[in-house]
Order: C-alpha cells, then sequence, then structure tokens
C-alpha cells in the first residue's frame, strides 16, 4: 500500500493528520505493507520570512480580527493537538516562507532520512517556535537527525530540488488538492484535513482488502471448473442435459 500525503511545515492540521495517521497505521495488521512518502505543499507561496509577527498577530491582521479573538481561532487546534500527543505554541509561531525547508525535504529523502526531516520541521515550527524559513534553522533542524550539515548548505546555497518541489505542488494542484493535509491511498482513495483515527482506519482497511483481491474483475463465472490450469483440465460431469 503507498500513502501520498501532501503537507506544509507551518500547517497545524497537517501535524495532527500526520499524528492521526501514524495511529491508524499503527492498528493495520503486522503483515501490513505500508509506504508513506510526504508531499511538497506551499499554503502561501508568496509568504515572506520571518516579519516579526507571531500566528495570533498574522491572522487577527489577516481577517481584520483583535489578536483575543485570532487566539480564540486556534485554540480548537490547541486542543486536537493534545488530543495527539501536541503541543502547540501559537503565540511564539514564526510565520515564515516554507520553500526552501520543502527542498532540504526532498534532499532528506535521497538519503533515507524524508520522514525524519519532515517530523523534525513540524516540530521545530509548530512546537519549539523555530524560524524555518531562515537557512542556519533549517540546516541545525536537518543535522539533528543525521544530514550532513556542510551538504545541507550546498542544497540551501543553490536551486536543487527545486523542479522537485514545484512538480509535487503542481500535482496537487491537478488532482485537485485545495488544502493540507491532503492523504492519497494507492491513488484511489482520498482523505481531506485531519480526520478522525477512525477515518484513518476504515480507508486503510479498505485499501488492504482490495489488495487482497487476485483479480481485479468481479467474476460473473457460474462454472468453477470448466477451465485448464497448469495442473491440467478437469471435464465439467455430465448431468443429461
Amino acid at each position: 500500500m503507498k500513502i501520498e500525503v501532501w503537507s506544509d511545515f507551518v500547517c497545524p492540521f497537517c501535524y495532527i493528520g500526520k499524528r492521526r495517521l501514524e495511529e491508524a497505521l499503527s492498528q493495520l495488521p503486522e503483515s501490513a505493507e505500508v509506504e508513506v512518502e510526504y508531499k511538497s505543499f506551499e499554503l502561501d507561496p508568496e509568504a515572506k520570512h520571518n516579519t516579526g509577527q507571531n500566528m495570533h498577530e498574522k491572522l487577527a491582521a489577516k481577517y481584520g480580527k483583535s489578536v483575543d479573538e485570532a487566539k480564540e481561532m486556534t485554540r480548537n487546534m490547541t486542543e486536537q493537538a493534545k488530543m495527539v500527543g501536541l503541543d502547540f505554541h501559537f503565540d511564539t509561531m514564526i510565520p515564515t516562507n516554507t520553500f526552501d525547508a520543502h527542498r532540504v525535504a526532498k534532499f532528506a529523502e535521497t538519503k533515507g532520512l524524508g520522514k525524519e526531516v519532515t517530523e523534525q520541521f513540524f516540530k521545530g515550527v509548530l512546537t519549539d517556535s523555530k524560524d524555518l524559513g531562515d537557512h542556519k534553522t533549517i540546516a541545525d533542524l536537518a543535522r539533528e537527525v543525521g544530514l550532513d550539515r556542510g551538504e545541507v548548505d550546498e542544497v540551501l546555497e543553490g536551486a536543487e530540488y527545486t523542479e522537485m518541489v514545484r512538480a509535487e505542488e503542481n500535482e496537487a494542484y491537478q488532482i485537485g488538492v485545495q488544502g493540507v493535509p491532503f492523504f492519497v491511498i494507492n491513488r484511489k482513495y482520498a482523505v481531506s484535513g485531519a480526520q478522525p483515527t477512525e477515518v484513518f482506519v476504515q480507508g486503510l482497511q479498505k485499501a488492504l482488502d482490495e489488495e487482497k483481491k487476485t483479480s481485479p474483475f468481479e467474476d460473473l463465472s457460474t462454472e468453477t471448473d470448466a477451465a485448464c490450469t497448469e495442473d491440467g483440465c478437469e471435464v465439467p460431469p455430465n448431468d443429461g442435459k
């Protein structure tokens, strides 16, 4: 089974959805083979780097509300995060441009550390209030999960993985993704948003059940022994009709 996940590191529901997917995966049989691939998506491709605003201040300015009203907007997300073991700090969270972080995440995949970097970047932004638009911060976080600091610096200083990030973002738009997180299971089933864990469990089980089918066709046959196999041909009995 392959699961593709479009998300952005500054998206609170993306981190919550990641945890709920992980909870659902833990409930699958041990024999289930699952590959999870995280794909790039920018909620605001035109976002500036650290402007000095925290998330509450940015939301207040964007929606024409007071900071207190913005805090109320994020209260539900904070509570949902706690239910899956996450601790969000919107008061100190730094809204920023995540494009370079996505490039480094693609580089991490080539080193077998894509999932580790993805987790580290989510935690860095939403829990530890790191500036994920700052190259030094990105490199520091990447080094903590095993990437070579020099190689990460080279990626950040150049334009490597730009085309890959853009391709994944374009793919999202082509398949109709309008918000993240967005999960695609076996290119057949989709889950939009940080749905309850039960929704993920149902979707994953449905995909597993489908994979167990030996044929993609609906069998309309009425005779079970009117065919030849590698073991020979069994002739159906003559019932006189």
